[in-house]
Order: structure tokens, then C-alpha cells, then sequence
């Protein structure tokens, strides 16, 4: 482990960064009806503010995770800082919707340079016998992120405009910039050599799946453009991924350094925590879209008054997250993690049956409630079970793969749910106006009829049904966890090197 002093301002002043970036992922979402309105386009390219951020996002983490440990942590995260803050006062100067997707792009590639800097700062400087207070805190984050980010996007739509969702992230990110350059150590880095095949491979395999999975819906499955199906876009991704992979291992083989060490995948924690987050990052894409479209297309809810009934979920979890964060050092984090997630896979269930036109909103407050512990139990007690076993030297490279298997599941969620909404909502809605169908995220065209109310809740109600399911298999490789044992060696010379000092696991 290395030296620190202070380890906690350290990851505070890396939480403030990590903060903005989740509240921009949820707080645009908000904003769409303003942009297409004030940018005079339709929603098939105003879908694209949010689809390439996304992409740029999820392709570069494994790549960004790597360089971290090669040139040090605070650096790639102190320049992706800049890159996002400078990229988010240039979507707010973005005359032109062309313009504000490509600023995207770009914000989205400093996003993805920060990310996994924040999870291996954790791993380098808190031994892992206490890195789970410090968990809780990176858990406590997300769930506070998820109520701020639409109320605040409420608030700066309503009262600035549509530009403050981005020009509010540039004194944030000041502010975060002095405070890791003051407080953030450099940490002892690590002479990777560069994969460059393996980098190619990578991305090029990850951008054709995130695209196809992503953009499949918009095309209907079918042609993108002559030869070039969807259905071709995602298995040629697959293919590339499998030839990164055998690559790979082939360079692991030959003694070389691959970008993604298929060592790591050897421990067990660390190949159940990637699929429950995978599990993590559907559900929790794939939820909000169905009961956003009722709340506000059967019951009349504004974006405001609709983000207003989730805090329950972020207050409780808030909460939690730092208390269960103390209590994993010391218990197996099996518990909490599989506790958690039944919880939540309860509370959708619940939200599921209290989908019907007439239903009292303040009930929606309850299962609200109970995602909020199902938060608080989730990220942290996940986190730290996945990555405990890290050796600093891998830190980046297992932080940058558990972020892009959240960030697949997640693309995997938004692409699943859209095609079963539409799928319900046939069935369900044979008679409904053009106007009624969902039109990706920028929500109905049209006023839904009250005739057709009873037939769209049921459609939503059936929707939520997926990710309820889905939640349950990460429960179910959450009980597969390992027991850690004490930790040995941690903080001496050997625990820099390739093989990790800590824990073997009991069945």
C-alpha cells in the first residue's frame, strides 16, 4: 500500500469530481424537450446528446484504467478533469445541435479518463481490511447523484435554460482541480508497456457493440446503412472482442503485458463482482424509463415533481452507504451485497403491482424507500468484495474492468427495455394513436388519451418485470462470494508487485 497520511481528504476531493460526472449522465435526461426546442432538431438527433456520451464513455475504460497504473492516477485524472469541465462549457456555447453532440464526445472522453481513477486511488492508499468505510463513501455518492441530478436539471431547465445543466459543471470542476492537486499524493507507478494491438482490438470491439446495442432500437434492428445491418454491428463487435481476448492471453502467455491482465478473472470475488455489477448497471438503466413514462404520461407529473418521488431512494441510501461501509470490514460483505440486492429486486416487484392509473402517488414513495436500503447495501459491500484482492500494480486495470462491465450492463438495459416498452405497449395499446408511442427519451409526442390509460400501466407494470428479474441473478452470484481472510503483507514491498499479499477465499 502506498504511504498516506491522509487517505480520506485525498478521497474526498476525488468524490467532488466523481459526483459531477454521475449527476451529467443523469441530470441531460431532463433537459432533452428544451434542447430540441431551443436547437430546432428532432428527437432522433437530440437522442444522440445522450447516446454519444454514452458511447464515449464506455469504450475507453478499459484503456484509461490501464494508463492510470503507467502514468499515475491523479495525473490521468487531474487532464480528464480538465477535458470534461472545458467540454461541458463547450456543450453550453453549443449553437447547433451538431456541435453539442460532438462536445459530448469529447466530455464523455474526459469522463471515462477520470472514472476508474477514483476506485483505484481507493485500492492504492486504504489497506483492504479498511477499505470499506471508504467504499461506502463511493456507494453514498452514487445514491445522492441519483436525486440530484434531476432535480437540479429541473431547477436550471426551468429558471437558466437548458445551457446551465453544462456551464454548472465548470466551478465544480475548479474546484475539484485545486483540491486533488493540493490533497490527491502521486502514487508510485507502474512501467506498463503500451498494448497498442490490444488498444485497437479493444475499442474498436467495444464501439461496435455499445453502437449496435445502443442505436439498435432507432433502426429498428434492421439496415443501418446498405450492407451494414445492426445485428451485423454487434456480432462483429463480439468477434473483435474474442480476438482481444486471445490476444490477450496469448501475450500473457508469452510473458508480455496485456491491457487486460486475464489473471485477474483467476479470483473468484473478482469474476462474481464484474457479473453482479453488469446485473447493477442494467437494472438500474433499465427501471427508471417505464415508470418516468407513467409517472408523467398517465399522472400528469412534471420531470421536477416525477424526480421528487425518488428521495426516499437517494436520502436512505445516503445514509446507509457509509454505515454499511464500517460494517464490511468486519462481515462479510456477502450479506450485505445479496441482501441488497433482493431488496431492490423486491421493491421493483412492488413498484410493478402499483402501476394502475388510479393508484395514490405517495405510495410510489414506499418502494422508493426501499431502494434507497437496497442502495445503500449494493455499491459499496459489491465494490469492495470485487476489488479486495487487487494488487496495487493491477489496481487501474481491475477498477477500469469492473467500470466498463457496469457501463455494458447498462447499455445492455437502455437497449432491452426500449424494445420490451414498444413490445407491451403493441399488445397492450392495439388501438393507440401514432402519437402514444414512446419516442426514446424525449418521452410522447402526443397526450395519451384517458381511455388508454388502463392499457399503457399495464404495459409499464409488465416492463418492470425485466429488470426486477435481472437484479435477482446478481443476488444470486452475490452468495458465491468468498469469505476474505485477514490481510497479509499489505504494504510491504511484495504487495506492489504482480501477485496479490491478501486473501484466499473460503467456499
Amino acid at each position: 500500500m502506498e504511504n498516506v497520511a491522509k487517505p480520506w481528504p485525498a478521497l474526498w476531493s476525488l468524490v467532488v469530481g466523481f459526483f459531477m460526472i454521475l449527476i451529467d449522465t443523469t441530470i441531460v435526461s431532463v433537459a432533452n424537450p428544451r434542447i430540441m426546442e431551443g436547437l430546432h432538431t428532432d428527437i432522433n438527433a437530440v437522442i444522440w446528446v445522450t447516446s454519444a456520451y454514452l458511447l464515449a464513455y464506455a469504450v475507453p475504460l478499459l484503456i484509461t484504467g490501464r494508463l492510470g497504473d503507467r502514468f499515475g492516477p491523479k495525473n490521468l485524472y487531474l487532464i480528464g478533469l480538465v477535458v470534461f469541465t472545458l467540454a461541458s462549457l463547450w456543450c453550453g456555447l453549443s449553437g447547433d445541435i451538431g456541435m453539442l453532440i460532438a462536445a459530448r464526445v469529447v466530455q464523455g472522453i474526459g469522463a471515462a479518463m477520470m472514472t476508474p481513477q477514483t476506485m483505484a486511488v481507493i485500492t492504492r492508499i486504504f489497506p483492504p481490511d479498511r477499505r470499506g468505510a471508504a467504499m461506502g463513501l463511493w456507494g453514498a455518492t452514487a445514491g445522492m447523484a441519483i436525486l440530484v441530478g434531476p432535480i437540479l436539471g429541473g431547477v436550471l431547465v426551468d429558471g437558466l435554460g437548458w445551457q446551465w445543466i453544462f456551464f454548472v459543471n465548470v466551478p465544480i470542476g475548479v474546484v475539484a482541480f485545486v483540491l486533488v492537486t493540493r490533497l490527491v499524493p502521486k502514487l508510485t507507478t507502474h512501467s506498463h508497456k503500451f498494448d497498442v494491438l490490444g488498444v485497437l482490438l479493444s475499442a474498436a470491439g467495444m464501439f461496435l457493440l455499445v453502437f449496435g446495442i445502443q442505436e439498435g432500437q432507432s433502426y429498428k434492428w434492421g439496415t443501418v446503412s446498405g450492407p451494414i445491418t445492426v445485428w451485423g454491428l454487434i456480432i462483429t463487435g463480439l468477434v473483435v472482442l474474442a480476438l482481444f481476448v486471445l490476444w490477450q492471453w496469448l501475450l500473457e502467455r508469452r510473458g508480455g503485458e496485456p491491457l487486460l491482465p486475464l489473471g485477474l478473472f483467476k479470483d473468484r470475488n473478482f469474476s462474481l463482482g464484474n457479473t453482479i455489477i453488469m446485473a447493477v448497471g442494467f437494472t438500474i438503466t433499465a427501471f427508471p424509463l417505464p415508470t418516468i413514462f407513467y409517472y408523467q404520461v398517465v399522472r400528469g407529473l412534471t420531470p421536477t415533481q416525477s424526480a421528487l418521488l425518488m428521495i426516499p431512494m437517494a436520502v436512505i441510501s445516503g445514509a446507509l452507504a457509509p454505515f454499511v461501509g464500517k460494517l464490511i470490514d468486519r462481515i462479510n460483505p456477502r450479506w450485505f451485497a445479496a441482501f441488497g440486492l433482493v431488496c431492490l429486486s423486491g421493491a421493483l416487484f412492488w413498484t410493478s403491482t402499483l402501476l394502475k392509473p388510479d393508484t395514490p402517488i405517495w405510495m410510489f414513495l414506499l418502494p422508493s424507500a426501499l431502494q434507497g436500503v437496497a442502495n445503500g447495501f449494493i455499491w459499496g459491500p459489491v465494490s469492495n468484495a470485487t476489488t479486495r484482492n487487487l494488487p496495487p500494480r493491477s489496481a487501474g486495470a481491475g477498477s477500469g474492468v469492473f467500470n466498463t462491465t457496469r457501463q455494458i450492463g447498462a447499455v445492455l438495459g437502455s437497449a432491452a427495455i426500449a424494445a420490451l416498452i414498444q413490445s407491451r405497449l403493441a399488445a397492450e395499446l392495439p388501438a393507440a394513436p401514432p402519437g402514444a408511442a414512446p419516442a426514446g427519451e424525449g418521452g410522447f409526442a402526443g397526450k395519451l388519451p384517458e381511455f388508454l390509460h388502463d392499457g399503457f400501466s399495464t404495459a409499464m407494470s409488465q416492463s418492470v418485470l425485466l429488470p426486477a428479474f435481472a437484479i435477482l441473478l446478481g443476488a444470486v452470484a452475490a452468495l458465491l462470494f468468498g469469505k476474505p481472510k485477514a490481510v497479509q503483507g499489505w504494504g510491504s514491498p511484495a504487495a506492489a508487485g504482480a501477485k496479490p499479499q491478501t486473501v484466499s477465499q473460503d467456499g
